[in-house]
């Protein structure tokens, strides 16, 4: 059996190729690689498509969340209530700001926050919400406004997956005070390398993101704070700028793999299929089931063996990890999902016949 990967990204190469060969050979020849006219034009267009004020192009979305914290006002000290199941960069840009990461338990169905869990974890010293749209799932954002409204709490969204998705017809990213994405080239919307975004409509915060991506210098060469050197590649941007267009239609080619998959996979004993909240508009940057009463590592393993590629997102709750152990956390929804969640390959234009064949094998598997 060929090998299936758990992501291919050569069909929108390979249909993108003269645009974005075009796009590159375009700022190789007008000798401008950083700062130049197409990160500006980026950030006016994915400025329009996320319907917001401002878009500051930055160096990746690790870079991304850290300097949406600092912009908001987030220090040494504070504390910032986020979720254990997530990339350790959403909490490791809480500490990189000198701030305490204060982690909730997960819904058990969508994997993301429980709002009812944020309350009481509210303390003096809090200052933030940064919940993640995880797997291109929407955070249940209205309780979690609701509670940084009533705790003048600034909220943060970890975009990171879910670059088009939707939470009650909002686009993600622009329900809370900023919004920070990542284009690492495996995301929705992918570069070909690092590269990440703010968009906030909030005028302060983004005067203060743009002064932080280059230094803390709103003016060349007269530095007001110690910043960053975080600006997102000309190169890169030009990219960006070619698939955004089509960042819809990939998205929708997504769910339609995941309603495949769904119709294939429904009544499959030893599985759970994703859920998908009323309030979402799911993008399916993983698609990621549960393995129930079975040995998910061992399930794994037979699928690779049978030329299947899987992924484990994620292998350890982040609160598990070396850095965070001494916090001292018990998260019991989170623990047992680590155990659990196996990302099934997924990609915008995956054919149907790859599809079945991963349910075939994953069915005598589990047999």
């Amino acid at each position: 059996m060929p090998k299936i990967p758990v992501l291919d990204l050569t069909p929108e190469i390979e249909a993108l190729w003269d645009e974005l060969m075009a796009a590159i050979q375009g700022v190789l020849k007008s000798g401008q690689f950083i700062m130049g006219p197409n990160v500006k034009a980026f950030e006016q267009e994915v400025a329009a498509y996320l319907g917001v004020k401002h878009a500051i192009g930055v160096n990746s979305g690790t870079d991304a969340l850290v300097i949406a914290l600092r912009a908001a006002g987030i220090d040494a000290g504070d504390e910032v209530i986020t979720t254990p199941f997530t990339f350790f960069a959403t909490a490791e840009a809480i500490s990189q700001v000198g701030a305490t990461p204060v982690f909730v338990d997960i819904d058990p169905r969508t994997f993301n926050i429980n709002p009812e869990l944020i309350e009481p974890a509210v303390t003096p010293r809090t200052r933030a919400i940064l919940p993640v749209h995880l797997y291109g799932q929407a955070a249940d954002m209205d309780p979690i406004m609701e509670l940084a409204e009533k705790y003048n709490l600034k909220v943060i969204e970890d975009t990171a997956q879910a670059f088009g998705g939707e939470y009650k017809g909002r686009k993600l990213g622009t329900i809370g005070d900023a919004g920070c994405f990542s284009f690492f080239p495996s995301k929705n919307l992918g570069a070909c390398g690092d590269g990440g975004l703010i968009a906030t409509n909030d005028d302060e915060i983004a005067d203060q993101a743009r002064m932080l991506r280059v230094h803390g210098a709103k003016k060349k060469y007269y530095n007001e704070v110690i910043g960053y050197n975080s600006r997102l590649d000309e190169i890169q941007a030009a990219i960006l700028r070619v698939k955004l267009p089509h960042i819809d239609e990939w998205n929708e080619g997504r769910r339609r793999v995941s309603q495949v998959y769904k119709e294939l996979l429904g009544h499959l004993d030893g599985i759970e299929i994703p859920y998908e909240a009323s309030h979402s508009k799911h993008v399916y940057h993983q698609y990621t089931i549960r393995v129930k009463g079975r040995n998910r590592d061992q399930v794994r393993l037979r699928l690779s063996e049978s030329g299947i590629s899987t992924m484990l997102y994620y292998p350890s709750a982040v609160h598990k990890l070396p850095v965070y152990t001494h916090l001292g956390y018990k998260l019991r929804e989170a623990e047992k999902a680590v155990n659990e969640v196996l990302s099934l390959p997924i990609w915008p234009q995956m054919d149907l016949t790859l599809q079945r064949q991963i349910v075939i094998e994953l069915r005598s598997v589990l047999k």
